[in-house]
């Protein structure tokens, strides 16, 4: 059970584009839903993606839906999330998990396995 590795983070432009990636053990990958939360200072954690073990079933936060993308490669066992037409409001430690089981939900308590997540900080 090792714990998934984000990458990709870094500063940002508003307006600009930036893409993290999400390694994990074939062990921890396996057929596990996976999603990216995010945490901004003084706020709470935040759901904003998931995608499950087909990359078919997807869900995305209201504030990101039309901006951000995720998806997976299993063969690679990295999970990857798109973020287009970033604002300053996106600025935030993002953070890539595991789904405790195989159904897809947006509830911090239903994953297991965090990663120790990757600085966005968004410039205007």
């Amino acid at each position: 059970q090792v714990q998934p590795v984000e990458s990709g983070g870094g500063l940002v432009q508003a307006g600009g584009s930036l893409r993290l990636s999400c390694e994990a053990s074939g062990a921890t990958f396996s057929d596990y839903p996976m999603g990216w939360f995010r945490q901004a200072p003084g706020r709470e954690r935040e759901f904003v993606a998931g995608i499950n073990w087909s990359g078919l079933n997807t869900a995305y936060a209201t504030s990101v839906k039309g901006r951000f993308t995720i998806s997976r490669d299993n063969a690679k066992t990295t999970v990857y999330l798109q973020m287009d037409t970033l604002t300053r409001e996106d600025t935030a430690v993002y953070y890539c998990a595991r789904h405790r089981y195989a159904i897809l939900t947006q509830r911090p308590d239903n994953y297991d396995l965090w990663g120790p997540g990757t600085q966005v900080t968004v410039s205007s």
